[in-house]
C-alpha cells in the first residue's frame, strides 16, 4: 500500500440495471506503466473515468496517492490536477490558439503566471513538434496533430498520474512515433486504454 499510486477495490459501476463494472481490484504502483485491454463495450473506458470521478462508481473504493477520492469528504479537484487524462475525443477550445490551449489550466487556476504558463507552452510544443504551430487555431492541426496537442495540455499540468483513453487512434506513422518517444519519458504513472498492443508494448 506504501508504494502504491493507485488502489481500487471492489468497484462496481450500474447504469440502471446494467453493470458495468463488477468487482474490479487493481493496485498501480509508483512509477508503473498499466495496459488495459479488452473488447469494445467491456468497460474501460468506464473504468477510467471512475478514476478521477468523471463517473461516479455505485460501490467500491478509490485510493490516489493515500486519499480515498470516494469519500464524499475529498477535494476532488484538487486531486485532479496531479491526475491528467488524454481522451479519444479531443477537449479543445477553438476559439483559443494552440499555445493559449495548453496555458489556460495552468493560468486559470494560478499554478503559474502568464509568462511561465507561455514558456511552459513552448516548451511542451516543442517536445511533441508543433512549435511551429503555437499561434494557429486547432481547426487548422491534423487529427494526429490535436491528439498531441491534448497530450501538451495534459502535461502543463505535471500530471504524476497520465491516463490515456485509446491514444492512438487514427494516429499517422509519424505522429505515433512522437507519442511513443514522449510517453517513454514520462516520470509518473501511466494507465493506458489500448487496442494496439504493440503501443502498449514499446511504452
Amino acid at each position: 500500500m506504501e508504494n502504491s499510486k493507485v488502489k481500487v477495490t471492489d468497484l462496481h459501476k450500474y447504469y440502471g440495471k446494467l453493470e458495468v463494472l463488477k468487482g474490479i481490484d487493481m493496485t498501480v504502483k509508483q512509477g508503473e506503466v498499466v495496459s488495459l485491454i479488452g473488447p469494445s463495450g467491456s468497460g474501460k473506458s468506464t473504468f477510467l473515468r471512475c478514476i478521477n470521478l468523471l463517473e461516479t462508481p455505485t460501490k467500491g473504493s478509490i485510493v490516489v496517492d493515500g486519499q480515498e477520492i470516494t469519500d464524499k469528504k475529498a477535494d476532488i479537484n484538487k486531486l485532479r490536477q496531479h491526475i491528467g487524462m488524454v481522451f479519444q475525443h479531443f477537449n479543445l477550445f477553438p476559439h483559443l490558439t494552440v499555445e493559449k490551449n495548453i496555458m489556460l489550466a495552468p493560468v486559470d487556476l494560478k499554478l503559474m503566471s502568464k509568462e511561465q504558463a507561455h514558456v511552459r507552452a513552448l516548451e511542451l510544443l516543442d517536445r511533441v513538434g508543433l512549435k511551429n504551430k503555437a499561434t494557429e487555431y486547432p481547426v487548422n492541426l491534423s487529427g494526429g496533430q490535436k491528439q498531441l496537442l491534448n497530450l501538451a495540455s495534459v502535461m502543463a499540468m505535471h500530471p504524476s498520474l497520465l491516463i490515456l483513453d485509446e491514444p492512438t487512434n487514427d494516429l499517422d506513422i509519424i505522429t505515433l512515433n512522437v507519442l511513443e518517444e514522449y510517453l517513454k519519458g514520462f516520470k509518473g504513472c501511466l494507465l493506458i486504454v489500448s487496442h494496439d498492443r504493440f503501443f502498449t508494448d514499446k511504452v
